[in-house]
């Protein structure tokens, strides 16, 4: 580098804190920045209406409970519930993280009844037949991964 040269700066897209009068701290958010926003906000309506659905098509999830575990009804209900209140729950910044470990542990819950899907994949009508109800299996863990994002909530501002 010839003397009397500084290095080149780093900048993001969009990173104006050199421009005159901005007191901007840091780089602006990139659109990867934002999409990441945009997916951890979804987290939340994403299972208030995966929830809501246990109760608009009761009969798909009683299908799915195991016959071995009792009152299936009961069972799809309360999962349901879970998922509402955990969904909206993860909307809200004083309760994000608990509903997020709720639905963490409503998705570990209701595990039993994936893998009983998969065992038995001639009982249920799932797109991709047996190796589409194999992998929803470890498709449960990106939804954990998921709830674990939408926890943190956004790094610029909470809601």
């Amino acid at each position: 580098m010839p003397t009397g040269t500084s290095p080149p700066t780093r900048s993001w897209p969009g990173d104006n804190r050199d421009q005159p009068g901005n007191k901007q701290q840091g780089p602006t958010p990139t659109k990867d920045v934002a999409l990441m926003r945009v997916i951890r906000r979804m987290c939340g309506p994403f299972f208030v209406v995966s929830g809501a659905l246990h109760f608009i098509i009761p009969t798909s999830y009683r299908k799915m409970v195991p016959p071995s575990l009792p009152a299936p009804a009961t069972l799809v209900a309360a999962s349901g519930v879970a998922e509402i209140a955990g969904g909206i729950g993860l909307t809200n910044t004083p309760t994000r993280r608990l509903a997020g470990w709720w639905l963490i542990a409503t998705l570990i819950a209701v595990f039993p009844a994936n893998v009983h899907m998969a065992l038995n994949p001639d009982n249920y009508k799932f797109p991709g037949g047996a190796r589409g109800l194999w992998a929803r299996l470890p498709a449960q863990l990106v939804f954990i991964a998921w709830v674990l994002a939408a926890m943190r909530g956004d790094e610029t501002s909470e809601n």
